[in-house]
C-alpha cells in the first residue's frame, strides 16, 4: 500500500519534544523521493514523526532513527508502535556523529537536529551514503543554513537547492478566524552525484 505523507501533528504521541510540524514533514519526505527499499537515515529524530513516516513509505527497507533526548527517545518507540511500523525503525541512541559509526550505506538522510556537530556530521553521512542518495536538512536558525550550503559549495559531490517554507495555521477567536504563523523553516535538499 502506497503511504501518501501528512499524518496530522495530533495523531502523534508528543510530549514536550520538538516535532517537525506536518507541512514541513510533507514537504521534506516530498523532497527525499523515498522509494520502498530505501534506507533511512533520521539524525536528531525528535518525536520519530519522520521516521514514521519514512517507514511507512519503505516497505523493504529500514530506517535508523538517532536521538540523544531519553525523553524523545520513549517516544520514538511509542510512535512507532501505534503506527505499527517497529519492525522497520532501528532507535540508536546517541549524539551524532558518534551514534552513527555503526551505520552504513543509506540513500535518505534527514538532519533535523545536530547538537552543534553539523559540519562533523556532514563528514559522516557523506563518507557512507550512496551514489544517487539524498541528504534533506531542515534548519531554523541562518547559521545552520550557512553551515549547509558552505559545506556542499566545497563539496563536489553534490548538487543542492533550498527552499523557505512560512506557513500559517488557522485559529478560532471567538467569532472570528485568524491565521496564526509558525516558525520559518528552511529545507536543504543535497543530492548526491
Amino acid at each position: 500500500m502506497i503511504h501518501i505523507p501528512g499524518i496530522k501533528d495530533d495523531l502523534f504521541i508528543r510530549g514536550n519534544v520538538p516535532m517537525t510540524k506536518e507541512e514541513v514533514r510533507t514537504i521534506t519526505l516530498c523532497k527525499a523521493r523515498i522509494k520502498p527499499e530505501n534506507t533511512v537515515l533520521d539524525i536528531g529524530a525528535g518525536t520519530g514523526s519522520l521516521s514514521v513516516e519514512a517507514a511507512l513509505m519503505t516497505e523493504k527497507g529500514h530506517i535508523y532513527a538517532v536521538e540523544k533526548n531519553p525523553a524523545a527517545i520513549g517516544l520514538i518507540k511509542q510512535n512507532a508502535a501505534k503506527f505499527a511500523v517497529t519492525d522497520r525503525i532501528s532507535i540508536i541512541e546517541g549524539t551524532a556523529p558518534d551514534a552513527l559509526n555503526d551505520i552504513d550505506n543509506y540513500d535518505v538522510v534527514f538532519i533535523g537536529g545536530s547538537g552543534g556537530n553539523l559540519p562533523e556530521i556532514l563528514d559522516v553521512v557523506s563518507a557512507h551514503i550512496n551514489v544517487g542518495g539524498t541528504i534533506v536538512a531542515n534548519a531554523i536558525t541562518l547559521q545552520n543554513v550557512n553551515i549547509i550550503l558552505d559545506y556542499m559549495k566545497q563539496n563536489d559531490m553534490y548538487s543542492y537547492d533550498a527552499v523557505l517554507i512560512q506557513t500559517s495555521r488557522l485559529k478560532k477567536a471567538g467569532p472570528y478566524d485568524m491565521m496564526i504563523g509558525l516558525n520559518p523553516v528552511y529545507i536543504i535538499t543535497c543530492c548526491v552525484k
